[in-house]
């Protein structure tokens, strides 16, 4: 058999919820305060005997129905400016980020020192200022074919050393 205190719960459950929704007028608020009243309850009467269970669990549910009001009204509805600027994405990288990039950053460097100096200033002009590859054959005084030729070269080079099984 269940102990009294839970027998006198389960029996009022419902008009404990009742109540504390009209206090509040918020029903998953209310589900919460009946269980915290529960929770409290239930503690309190292995610990003492009390004259008036039901009478005091209605009582424990009502004072903390009002106490989720007054947290209510005391607490912004509306988020606040600081919480919306924690949502922003910040555009400054993490330090652990930075340490990659800048391992990186040497890798390339000392793989487009291993190209040939012709090889490196392709690769510079087509991928790192943007050239076009007739402009980039143009300024080496080679045919558009070569220049792709010299760029794919570079790239697949530095794609091995920088993409290397690790």
């Amino acid at each position: 058999m269940a102990e009294p205190a839970l027998t006198i719960y389960l029996e009022n459950r419902a008009e404990l919820v009742t109540l504390a929704k009209r206090i509040i007028r918020d029903g998953a608020s209310a589900e919460d305060v009946v269980q915290e009243a529960w929770l409290r309850f239930s503690s309190r009467t292995q610990t003492a005997e009390i004259v008036q269970p039901k009478h005091y669990l209605f009582s424990i549910v009502r004072n903390l129905a009002l106490d989720w009001l007054r947290r209510s009204a005391v607490l912004p509805t509306t988020p606040t400016a600081q919480v919306y600027m924690e949502a922003v994405a910040s555009e400054t990288p993490s330090a652990e980020r930075v340490l990659y990039y800048r391992d990186e950053l040497k890798e390339l460097q000392a793989s487009l020192a291993e190209l040939p100096e012709r090889t490196r200033r392709a690769f510079r002009l087509n991928r790192i200022e943007r050239k076009t590859l007739q402009e980039t054959a143009d300024r080496l005084g080679v045919s558009l074919t070569m220049a792709h030729k010299i760029v794919a070269q570079a790239s697949v080079h530095l794609a091995r050393k920088l993409y290397r099984e690790k």
